[in-house]
């Protein structure tokens, strides 16, 4: 599924897929999320190098590897990842590959019949039967997990999990205000419910979010249209704030109220992602006065390698819900809608399955 150019809808098309290089995997997609990342590029909201092939919240098979690779072999059930650690940079050498500086992607490019070139969405693109990745791009894991669950550990998914178990480092009997719970959001709280955090609140405008977020692990909930969400959250926590807040939506008003939301010496964990004209204004007594920590999360400080089994462990054993994220199940030719419904708040996920 391609994405011609700035605000264009999606169309299918026929694409050329090279044999594996050196440090290369062609897999064989079996299923793929559809993530607002892959929105954003669609309207240019990422960079300008059209064509993109979209998608990036993959599950397949490995198909074919090339020299040199000994991560994963042909049969390997696996899913990808877009941090593929490069072993060798600073923060990889000082024992921390989450926060890898210097991921990497295939070096070939897939490209259109015509000989285009097209642009891998986050180094993937997987609205496509089979893709061309990095090896270290493909993380084994077992194969009875079901593609359409596994391949949201990706992204959106672990994202959220690792912004509350990796980077908010979410403790038994902490209490957790997650604000916005769309796909995210919602896992966030189902990582916190994975920590043991007693008290789960979550937060946001839309019921039908609130309760996605109830099923999965909240205790309690907050509709930001009715509430001061700040009030509501120190009301839930004896007067005090939760010890961990997660802001899952990206703007700087979620961001004061997550902010103020938390407890002395608490930690705001920022996953939303803002647009490059936010700015964010504290008075810097406040911060100083409030102690703590104020944290970013990238893919939710995660390390595939170390992440993806595990969670799919615990998947497997009945503690991690992974299909109630998965709304429905489409085809290519339904993409386009799909985008629609995620815009509208009407899905979890929709996942393209082949």
């Amino acid at each position: 599924m391609v994405a011609p150019g700035k605000g264009e809808k999606v169309r299918i098309e026929t694409i050329v897929v090279p044999d594996p290089g050196p440090g290369e995997a062609v897999v064989k997609v079996q299923a793929c999320g559809v993530c607002h990342t892959d929105l954003h590029y669609r309207e240019g909201g990422i960079n300008d190098e059209f064509p993109f092939l979209l998608g990036h919240e993959a599950a397949g098979t490995v198909e074919s590897v090339g020299d040199g690779v000994t991560e994963v072999a042909p049969g390997d059930f696996v899913i990808l990842n877009w941090r593929a650690v490069c072993h060798e940079c600073r923060a990889c050498r000082r024992g921390r590959p989450w926060y890898c500086f210097n991921t990497h992607n295939a070096a070939q490019p897939m490209t259109l019949t015509d000989g285009t070139a097209l642009s891998p969405a986050l180094g993937i693109g997987a609205f496509a039967e089979k893709t061309l990745v990095a090896a270290g791009q493909c993380t084994k894991v077992d194969p009875s997990a079901s593609p359409a669950a596994a391949g949201l550990l990706g992204c959106g998914v672990m994202a959220g999990i690792g912004a509350a178990l990796n980077t908010g480092n979410v403790q038994r009997g902490d209490s957790v205000a997650v604000i916005g719970c769309g796909g995210v959001g919602a896992a966030s709280v189902a990582g916190a419910r994975l920590a043991g955090a007693a008290k789960i609140i979550a937060v946001d405008l839309d019921e039908r979010k609130l309760d996605w977020a109830r099923s999965l692990g909240a205790t309690h909930t907050v509709n930001a249209k009715s509430a001061d969400v700040v009030e509501a959250v120190r009301e839930l926590t004896d007067g005090n704030g939760a010890d961990v807040v997660i802001e899952a939506v990206g703007r700087p008003e979620t961001y004061r109220q997550a902010f103020y939301a938390r407890d002395l010496a608490g930690t705001v964990v920022l996953v939303g992602v803002p647009t490059p004209e936010m700015k964010l204004e504290l008075p810097l007594l406040d911060v100083f006065g409030r102690g703590g920590a104020l944290k970013s999360s990238w893919y939710g400080d995660c390390l595939p390698s170390r992440d993806f089994p595990m969670l799919i462990d615990l998947y497997r054993q009945g503690r991690l819900d992974l299909d109630a994220f998965v709304s429905e199940t489409i085809g290519l030719e339904d993409i386009e809608e799909a985008f629609a419904k995620m815009h509208r708040g009407e899905v979890l996920r929709s996942v393209v399955s082949f």
